[in-house]
């Protein structure tokens, strides 16, 4: 299967099944059109344009590319993924430590932080005993991974800072090593805070959605004040002391903002390095949910980001957008590619009473609770329904050119919009498929110039 696209004048060439990338003359690109033709046919259809002997060049390179496995390859995959049995072990939680939020966004998923519960915060016998199921599950890992987060985590601080350091102890028991992740709305940052993250946490989430009156318009204070003048100064100072440790900047983009690329490039005029902006997601009934006739205008804005991406990069101004990153030389391994995050079967959600859910985005629904930090993963069937949801096990995934590069999507909004964790949600598919074009022509653009 191919794919072929045009993006700031590369004609580009993806090979699906091999993963190779190829920016091709029009020549090619036109003979491509025609492949299935024999290349007399070829020569017939295209002889206005092009003389005989560059066509059978041409085609001649075109097949030796095929003989490499670079062109029109098979998928050798699709056999080993459905019959191989693979053991499972836990690599990631998210601890859900504070049911409970300080900011009332307008598209919050979970309810203003309280995931249509009651508002509570996960006491550490809870958070503990979440530490201790991860690593009595997670088999031969050595590498674990936990998400403090929200509603606000920094509602309940003093409970990450001892889970962070029980964690440190118990890992030591079972030679792992647990990275550590908290997101974070930036309301609540002060310079104790900064050490213990700067000191025990692997990476930093910090959230805003860009320009003043955007942020603002959908991320207030619960007095309806907006808090862009209050968490811009606190994020590029906590920014500013993380040194070369990670962190990103991650907001939401809406119907209200469809020019999102000026809250990106605002970012970075702000001087923050590793950004993403995400599309929101909401029923199209919501007056700020993207909806299908959105998509032209939003193709267009990921087209001008891509462009000032490269701008910003090779002025010397240069920054990371989330979406745009990507690895055409070895990428994950072939599980990763075509199963998604891993949700409900390496990965899960934990609320504060200590309840298993695929991911935060389930939380609440009680369909889904897979099980207990104490009892852990009860609910075996639903966790098989995850472990065998595979862009193969996906009707609209199994012939699509993008299935390698966004692994069959999100499982919680095809739940949520379709019911079915194997129907992929149709705007998240569109638009990450444009975000792939835009991240492939990237690499291909910087590959050309060397």
């Amino acid at each position: 299967m191919l794919h072929k696209y045009e993006q700031n004048s590369l004609k580009i060439v993806i090979d699906v099944n091999s993963g190779t990338v190829h920016v091709v003359d029009q020549l090619t690109w036109d003979i491509l059109d025609h492949y299935t033709d024999s290349v007399e046919d070829i020569i017939e259809k295209l002889n206005d344009k092009y003389s005989e002997t560059s066509i059978r060049e041409a085609w001649g390179e075109i097949g030796q590319l095929e003989k490499q496995g670079l062109l029109h390859s098979e998928d050798t995959y699709m056999d080993k993924v459905q019959n191989e049995k693979r053991e499972t072990h836990t690599k990631a939680l998210c601890l859900n430590i504070a049911h409970d939020c300080n900011i009332r966004c307008g598209y919050c998923f979970a309810s203003t932080g309280d995931y249509h519960g009651g508002r509570k915060l996960m006491p550490f016998t809870v958070a503990s005993k979440a530490i201790d199921f991860l690593l009595s599950t997670s088999g031969a890992r050595k590498r674990l991974e936990v998400d403090f987060f929200g509603g606000e985590p920094l509602m309940n601080f003093d409970v990450v800072k001892e889970t962070v350091l029980y964690a440190r102890e118990r890992e030591k028991e079972y030679g792992k090593r647990i990275g550590f992740t908290i997101t974070t709305n930036g309301t609540l940052l002060d310079k104790d805070i900064e050490e213990f993250i700067n000191g025990n946490m692997d990476n930093i989430v910090l959230s805003i959605d860009g320009r003043k009156r955007v942020n603002d318009r959908m991320r207030k204070f619960v007095d309806g004040s907006g808090t862009y003048e209050s968490i811009m100064p606190k994020m590029k100072s906590f920014v500013a002391s993380r040194g070369d440790k990670s962190y990103y900047i991650r907001g939401t983009f809406t119907a209200n903002n469809l020019d999102f690329c000026s809250d990106v490039l605002h970012l970075a005029d702000e001087g923050f390095k590793e950004i993403s902006i995400e599309p929101v997601v909401a029923e199209k009934e919501k007056g700020y949910a993207l909806r299908e006739e959105h998509l032209p205008v939003i193709y267009q804005e990921y087209d001008k980001l891509a462009s000032k991406y490269i701008e910003y990069n090779e002025s010397g101004k240069g920054f990371r957008y989330y979406h745009f990153l990507m690895d055409l030389d070895g990428g994950p391994c072939i599980y990763k590619r075509v199963s998604s995050c891993g949700s409900g079967v390496e990965y899960f959600a934990v609320t504060p009473d200590g309840e298993l859910y695929p991911c935060h985005q389930f939380v609440g629904r009680q369909e889904y609770l897979m099980g207990d930090v104490w009892k852990g993963v009860t609910n075996g069937e639903l966790q098989k329904e995850f472990s065998e949801n595979t862009v193969y096990h996906k009707e609209k995934c199994r012939e699509c050119w993008a299935r390698f590069y966004c692994s069959g999507g999100c499982q919680a909004n095809a739940a949520a919009f379709n019911n079915d964790l194997k129907s992929p949600y149709d705007l998240e598919c569109k638009l990450q498929k444009k975000r792939i074009e835009c991240a492939i022509m990237i690499k291909a653009y910087e590959s050309l110039k060397g």
